[in-house]
């Protein structure tokens, strides 16, 4: 049986999201950390920077993000029900879920793994071992730990998890969790019946770093048991079916016909992430108008191209602005117009360059 080769780590969100779909759909593959030998001589070569998750086809081609992988194996025949619902509306919803399970989790995600070391810290030095050279001695270990997750640490305050508002993620995490729990009361995926791109996009960091790490997970289990039985269900290969909710086949939901707790979901998603997108849209504008030519103003290893400010359940916090949000923005097949939000927030560009 032709077999692909996924490369990438077991702590990373954006792998966990391609590995729960090849299990789901059972793509046959063989995954191979990011720490080997033949990504770093090879693969990293190929695509022109270190970066996770990257399959390897058996024709040696190299496909390389999350969204452009799911994409790959939708096209080419793999997904046992489309990821893409077919009304457009019910599709927008999905891409929305895509982008903020994506990029709008960020802060809580980084913020439960990296600021809680009396619990973590043993948990993810052993997960680095995925992107680490083999063969290190102890002391080497170390020192190559602290630099890379010195890295992410640096990158946790990029997406505005500093001291001040950590208190007010925790809140804001809280009563996503609630709703999404209430939700998965009564149906087993996000839509319907069966996982679309929307669940690939909150999986990632609801499993790879909230629903794994010792203090997330442990949060997740007693608070929101529903979110973390559902983080199962996207790892396994096996058809789902319960009876006791009489959910049993692929349908997805009617667009007139949204459940309460889905839309509850929504207007959380609208009031938490719009005033971010909307900056980050607007400055992005901004800085293409700037540079004209922006292959010669910035490098394919850099994820930021600045940053700007603004208000989020009231605090000023600065966020590193990633045009990545903007690729997925425009993935939706109704165009979204975050520009046009009812409350405009203040945009001040500042200097933070990513590590």
């Amino acid at each position: 049986m032709t077999s692909f080769k996924l490369y990438g780590m077991t702590a990373s969100l954006y792998t966990g999201k391609v590995r729960a779909y090849l299990r789901r759909n059972q793509v046959p593959f063989t995954e191979i950390k990011a720490g080997s030998a033949h990504f770093r001589d090879v693969v990293r070569k190929a695509v022109n920077r270190w970066i996770v998750p990257v399959i390897e086809t058996p024709k040696g081609e190299y496909i390389q993000d999350g969204s452009v992988i799911l994409d790959y194996f939708e096209q080419h025949g793999h997904s046992k029900f489309s990821i893409y619902p077919e009304d457009p509306r019910l599709k927008t919803v999905a891409h929305v879920f895509e982008l903020f399970g994506s990029e709008g989790l960020l802060r809580p995600a980084m913020h439960y793994r990296w600021n809680f070391d009396d619990t973590n810290l043993a948990f993810l030095k052993t997960s680095f071992e995925d992107v680490l050279p083999d063969g290190l001695s102890d002391e080497a270990y170390e020192e190559a730990f602290l630099h890379s997750s010195g890295l992410m640490r640096k990158a946790t305050l990029f997406f505005g998890a500093t001291p001040e508002v950590q208190p007010t993620i925790e809140a804001s995490y809280a009563e996503f969790l609630s709703l999404l729990n209430a939700h998965f009361k009564a149906r087993p995926f996000l839509l319907g019946g069966h996982p679309t791109v929307g669940d690939y996009g909150l999986f990632g960091p609801l499993y790879a770093h909230l629903g794994r790490d010792p203090k997330p997970l442990h949060l997740m289990q007693t608070t929101a048991p529903r979110v973390h039985r559902w983080t199962e269900r996207m790892n396994m290969a096996e058809p789902y079916l319960d009876e006791a909710t009489q959910i049993s086949g692929p349908d997805l939901f009617a667009f007139e016909a949204l459940p309460e707790t889905l839309k509850a979901l929504m207007r959380f998603v609208a009031d938490e992430y719009l005033p971010e997108i909307t900056a980050h849209t607007a400055f992005t504008n901004q800085w293409l108008a700037d540079h004209p030519n922006p292959a010669e103003s910035t490098t394919p290893k850099n994820r930021f191209i600045d940053a700007t400010t603004f208000e989020w359940r009231g605090h000023e916090i600065t966020t590193a602005v990633a045009p990545y949000r903007n690729f997925l923005l425009q993935r939706s097949p109704m165009r979204l117009r975050p520009w046009k939000a009812a409350r405009k927030p203040r945009f001040k560009p500042c200097s933070m360059k990513p590590a």
